[in-house]
C-alpha cells in the first residue's frame, strides 16, 4: 500500500491523534519523563549557581595567602610579624600615595539560624579593615553604614539576610559573650562575600582572643595573576610557612567541594529516569496491546512491520518530549534564581542562587529523548513483529 513514507506518517498520524483515548496511560509516561527532567535539572542548576558564585568571587589580580597546608582560611593561622616580613617581597601592588595594597584578615565561625529549617548552622565572621575592602570589586552598601573602627559592629551580606534569621539592620546579635550591632548591609555583586558578615580586623581579634595574629592575608599584584616573584620570596625565607595562589585559583579549589554532591544528584536523576525508563516501557507495552488489533489491520492490508515500528517509537518520542518541556519548565519556574546555602570547604554556609544555562535546557531535552528513545524501543519491535493471526486471536 503505497510508498513506505505514505504507511509511516499514517502510522504515526493514527497513533498521535490515538492519545486523547489513552489519556492516563499517556499522562503517566509525561509525568514520569518530567519528574526526572526537573530532578536531574534541579541538581545541575544549584552546581551550576554555586560554581558561578564562586567563580565571580575570585580575582586574578588579588592573591590569597595561608599557613602551608591549610585548604581554607579557617585553617590558617598567620603572625603579625610573618606579615611585615612578607609585606618586604616583591610583586606586590602599591596605592597612589605609595601604601601597599594588603590585608590581614580574620575569618572566624559563628552561629546563625538558617530560615527555611530553624536549624543552628555555622556561619563566617571576617575581620577586615579598609585596604581589605579596596582590595575587593563591586562592594556596595545597600542600607545602612559602613562599621566604624574600634567598635562592636558589622555589616551583613545580603545572601546572608535572605538565608538567615535576625540579621536585620539594628539588630543585636550575640557571638560568644559578645554582642555585635548590625549598621549595614552590603552587595558583593552576587559573589560568596555575600555569604558572610564583616567586622574591625581588630575588633575581631579582641573579642575572639587571637591576639595579634591573622587568618589570611590578601595582597594585590603588581601583574595579574603572577605570584611567583612572592612565592619564591616565601620559600627563600624559612620562617614564612606560606601557600599563596591566585584569588580565583583559591576560589576554584572551594568550587570541587561541591563536586560529590552534584555527583550524587546526577545519580539519583539516573535512578529516577530507570524507573520512568520501566514506567515508559510497561506504558508503551499496554498502548501496543490494546491496539493490537488496530495494527494487526494495518498489517493485514499491507502496512509494513517498518512502519508499525517507527510509528510506535515516534509516539513515545512525543510523549517523551511533551515530558521534558514540562519538566524543563516546571524546574526553570521553581528553582531558577532560588537562594539556597550549603556548607562550603571552610565549614560555613556558602549562598548562592540556583542558575538555569540553555546548555541545562538541552540537556533536559536529551534526557527526555533518551527516555522515550530507550521506553518506546521494545514496544515499536514488539509492535512490528507482531504476528496477524495471534493479534486477532
Amino acid at each position: 500500500m503505497g510508498s513506505l513514507s505514505a504507511q509511516i506518517s499514517a502510522v504515526i498520524a493514527m497513533n498521535i491523534r490515538s492519545l486523547p483515548q489513552r489519556f492516563w496511560m499517556s499522562l503517566a509516561a509525561i509525568l514520569a519523563v518530567a519528574v526526572v527532567v526537573a530532578v536531574l535539572l534541579a541538581f545541575q542548576a544549584m552546581g551550576n549557581g554555586f560554581q558561578q558564585t564562586l567563580a565571580g568571587s575570585g580575582s586574578d589580580e588579588v592573591a590569597v595567602v595561608t599557613r602551608v597546608g591549610s585548604r581554607s582560611e579557617v585553617n590558617s593561622v598567620l603572625g603579625r610579624d610573618q606579615l611585615n616580613i612578607l609585606e618586604t617581597a616583591p610583586g606586590i601592588a602599591r596605592q597612589t600615595d605609595g601604601q601597599l595594597l594588603v590585608s590581614g584578615e580574620l575569618y572566624v565561625i559563628v552561629d546563625g539560624i538558617k530560615k527555611s529549617s530553624g536549624t543552628e548552622v555555622n556561619l563566617p565572621l571576617r575581620g577586615i579593615d579598609q585596604r581589605g575592602l579596596t582590595l575587593r570589586e563591586n562592594i556596595t552598601i545597600v542600607d545602612g553604614r559602613m562599621f566604624e573602627t574600634g567598635r562592636n559592629e558589622i555589616i551583613v551580606g545580603e545572601g546572608v539576610l535572605r538565608q538567615f534569621a535576625g540579621f536585620e539592620l539594628g539588630n543585636r546579635v550575640t557571638f560568644g559573650k559578645t554582642t555585635w550591632e548590625v549598621v549595614g548591609t552590603f552587595s558583593a555583586g552576587g559573589s560568596a562575600f555575600e555569604g558572610e558578615m564583616w567586622a574591625d580586623a581588630l575588633m575581631v581579634q579582641s573579642q575572639f582572643r587571637r591576639g595579634n595574629s591573622f587568618q589570611s592575608m590578601r595582597l594585590k599584584l603588581s601583574e595579574p595573576g603572577v605570584v611567583d616573584p612572592i612565592r619564591d620570596f616565601i620559600e627563600a625565607d624559612p620562617r614564612l610557612n606560606f601557600d599563596i595562589v591566585t584569588e580565583k585559583d583559591y576560589f576554584a579549589d572551594q568550587a570541587s567541594g561541591l563536586d560529590s554532591l552534584v555527583i550524587i544528584g546526577n545519580a539519583l536523576a539516573v535512578a529516577m529516569a530507570l524507573g520512568a525508563l520501566a514506567g515508559a516501557l510497561n506504558t508503551m507495552y499496554t498502548s501496543v496491546s490494546s491496539r493490537a488489533r488496530d495494527i494487526a489491520t494495518l498489517r493485514a492490508i499491507g502496512f509494513g512491520g517498518l512502519s508499525a515500528f517507527v510509528g510506535t517509537l515516534t509516539e513515545s518520542l512525543v510523549l517523551a518530549i511533551i515530558g521534558g518541556v514540562i519538566g524543563t519548565l516546571a524546574a526553570f519556574l521553581l528553582f531558577d534564581g532560588l537562594s539556597a546555602s550549603t556548607l562550603g570547604g571552610s565549614f560555613t554556609q556558602v549562598v548562592f542562587r540556583f542558575e538555569f544555562s540553555p546548555q541545562l535546557i538541552v540537556n533536559g531535552i536529551v534526557m527526555a529523548l533518551t527516555v522515550g528513545l530507550i521506553g518506546g524501543f521494545f514496544p515499536a519491535w514488539r509492535a512490528a513483529r507482531m504476528p496477524v493471526v495471534e493479534a486477532f486471536s
